[in-house]
């Protein structure tokens, strides 16, 4: 349906032409916008029929006058930048956050705040009520942005645990303990005695989940936790090739890594190629995350499954329930070993 304006001119579709299409009041096509209360099913279903004739968009600013909402949701990433581009799990999960919130006709901004400027000017934009929520991908601990979103009342969510802020902030995370052990008790069952660990940085919940589980399932196993065995990286791929060098040199007995996430593993299979190790055959490597970066890992990599599309949908879900009044709450999901070749 073309709506036509004085001169000819082509405007908008308006609220009134959907309640002249329903052949229902103004104040019916508003309940149905706002939420259905109040409203018939057969009178929503005819004012649904007419928005999608009439090619009716919600004017979201004027909305946002009256209902004191921006009807929008920002996903912030207080890491740098080139984090952003290099590491696919963050995109796996903007993706899934954006499909969830699709689903509930919610826009997503994503944010980018990888030094303390950048965090000021977004922390003003959000408390100034730009953004309803916010879904924050925030790893280190020390990060102000989370307590002060938090003291502003904005309603968020974290992925991965916060450390340090408790029960005081909602978040969604894989359980980084649980899924260390199945993983370092896996290997050990391959035979492997002598397995070492590259923990991502020990400032970072997983960095400590992770290497918590492995020293725990070496301790169960009653074999010594040798400090030899144990570098760290900052979850990217330079980093693990360069964590391998260092455990090759300090323990060149190894013959099992641990690795705390597939993008520092494919640095690892690198540093071991290098080194004339062969994989599976000398050294059996493990990762964390089933990535796509498990995938294009030569050889293709044996990891732990964090569930991102759950991950994702749950922090949608538990954002949206505090936007609705709801106290902040805490989800944590299981993981799933992934056999692949290079144990």
């Amino acid at each position: 349906m073309t709506m036509t304006a004085a001169g000819g001119r082509r405007r908008p579709p308006t609220i009134h032409d959907v309640a002249r299409e329903a052949g229902v009041s103004r104040g019916t096509v508003s309940r149905v916008l706002n939420g259905g209360h109040y409203v018939s099913s057969a009178a929503q279903q005819a004012v649904n029929a007419a928005i999608r004739k009439t090619g009716y968009v919600v004017n979201r600013h004027a909305r946002s006058l009256i209902t004191g909402r921006s009807d929008s949701v920002g996903f912030l990433l207080t890491e740098p930048q080139e984090r952003f581009f290099e590491d696919p799990n963050i995109n796996v999960l903007l993706r899934g956050c954006t499909q969830a919130l699709a689903a509930h006709d919610i826009p997503l901004l994503l944010m980018l705040a990888g030094n303390e400027d950048e965090r000021r000017r977004i922390t003003r934009y959000i408390t100034a009520g730009h953004v309803d929520g916010v879904l924050l991908v925030s790893s280190h601990s020390g990060d102000p942005v989370a307590q002060e979103l938090r003291e502003a009342g904005v309603p968020l969510v974290v992925c991965g645990k916060p450390i340090g802020l408790g029960s005081k902030v909602s978040y969604v995370a894989a359980d980084d303990w649980d899924g260390a052990r199945e993983m370092v008790r896996y290997l050990l069952t391959l035979g492997r005695r002598r397995v070492g660990t590259v923990t991502g940085p020990l400032d970072t919940p997983g960095g400590i989940e992770r290497l918590a589980g492995y020293k725990k399932v070496l301790t169960d196993a009653g074999l010594t936790v040798d400090d030899r065995l144990i570098v760290s990286g900052d979850y990217s791929r330079a980093s693990g090739e360069s964590a391998a060098e260092r455990l090759l040199d300090r323990a060149p007995d190894v013959d099992a890594v641990f690795v705390a996430s597939d993008l520092m593993a494919q640095g690892v299979l690198a540093a071991l190629h290098r080194s004339g190790r062969r994989v599976p055959e000398d050294v059996a490597v493990g990762g964390f995350d089933d990535s796509p970066a498990a995938l294009s890992a030569r050889p293709e990599l044996t990891t732990m499954r964090q569930p991102w599309d759950r991950i994702s949908s749950e922090m949608v879900r538990v954002l949206l329930a505090q936007i609705g009044g709801d106290d902040p709450a805490a989800v944590i999901l299981p993981t799933e070993l992934v056999k692949r070749a290079s144990t």
